[in-house]
């Protein structure tokens, strides 16, 4: 008898808490890792917001796979979170571009999705409200143009990348590609424009930065007469010696 009596009080209480105490409807972001530093203003501006719109009935939350290259984690994640009933909208930087899209497809979500950072391919922009980033071909461009600028009579590049199906990463290779060479489409550089990429390029860092300078090390070792890198992200900054 007091077992019900119990039952009967906390269902009471439950439906007249106060609306402070309902759960909050959340914005959420996810990431490509948390590993990653780039993302780490995204997370500070997150709980910035958090704490300056606390009677908000949203919240921003934050999350990612521990580390960037878990591509399947990332997916998993954003699974999870449009299957929860608090989750009001989500912003996603995908990692590996098809895998999220092919998640957002089954997923079916009623709630806003946007993309942050790196985008879904072309094919799949229909899946996503808007995309809140940089123009990664354009950027690629424009690094392709600086880089033919140092080196206008040509010579051996190699570019560093991030996960091999980063949409965003592979656009600005794409761009780069296309200004130095004077034409469009080329998946590799073999003389045309007078660039060639060496052998082991692209390296595909995973968005790790130990695993990019070292890749840049080797690549140098084995090929002195090297004109440069094209690279294409942050990751070797991450993890360059400091002096």
């Amino acid at each position: 008898m007091k077992g019900l009596v119990f039952l009967a009080a906390a269902a009471a209480l439950a439906l007249t808490a106060s609306p402070a105490l309902a759960q909050k409807k959340q914005l959420v972001i996810v990431v490509k890792g948390l590993d990653n530093a780039f993302f780490e203003s995204i997370n500070q501006g997150c709980q910035k917001w958090n704490s300056e719109n606390a009677s908000s009935e949203y919240e921003c939350f934050y999350t990612g796979p521990a580390s960037t290259s878990d591509e399947a984690g990332e997916a998993q994640i954003v699974q999870d979170m449009l299957s929860k009933p608090t989750t009001a909208a989500i912003a996603i930087s995908p990692s590996n571009a098809p895998l999220i899209a092919q998640t957002i497809r089954t997923a079916n979500p009623t709630v806003p999705v946007m993309t942050l950072d790196a985008d879904l391919a072309k094919e799949d922009a229909a899946l996503r409200k808007t995309y809140l980033g940089t123009d990664n071909y354009t950027m690629g461009v424009r690094l392709g143009e600086y880089f033919k600028q140092q080196a206008p009579d040509g010579g051996k590049v190699c570019t560093i990348q991030g996960n091999p199906a980063a949409d965003n990463i592979l656009r600005r290779a794409q761009g780069f590609r296309d200004a130095v060479s004077g034409q469009e489409g080329l998946a590799t550089l073999a003389g045309e424009g007078g660039f060639t990429e060496v052998s082991g390029c692209p390296v595909f860092t995973n968005d790790d930065g130990v695993k990019g300078v070292q890749a840049m090390t080797d690549i140098l070792a084995a090929n002195p007469d090297l004109k440069g890198f094209g690279i294409m992200g942050g990751w070797p900054l991450f993890m360059a010696p400091q002096p």
